[in-house]
């Protein structure tokens, strides 16, 4: 029992192995691709460096109505709104 166990479990091992290496294989990146990926760093990287400072930052609130005070009517008309069940019922 314990060699069949044994076996079994080299063999398992084996094929995980294998199925990892062959996974890296067809997963690598071409020259090509690494070259594409550097040159999109770098570019990614020097829009970032000139443009601060020259573009406005967009974090600020620039909606005109955010200040305006809440005038709907129907949030308040409900008085047993905090209540946990209905009187009437």
């Amino acid at each position: 029992m314990n060699k069949k166990l044994l076996i079994a479990t080299i063999v398992a091992l084996l094929l995980l192995a294998g199925g990892y290496w062959y996974w890296k294989s067809t997963t690598a990146l071409t020259p090509e691709e690494q070259a594409l990926n550097k040159a999109k760093e770098a570019a990614d990287t020097l829009t970032k460096n000139t443009t601060q400072g020259v573009i406005p930052s967009l974090d600020v609130n620039t909606n005109p109505a955010g200040n305006l005070p809440d005038t709907n009517p129907v949030n308040k008309t409900n008085p047993f709104s905090d209540v946990k069940t209905n009187p009437f019922r």
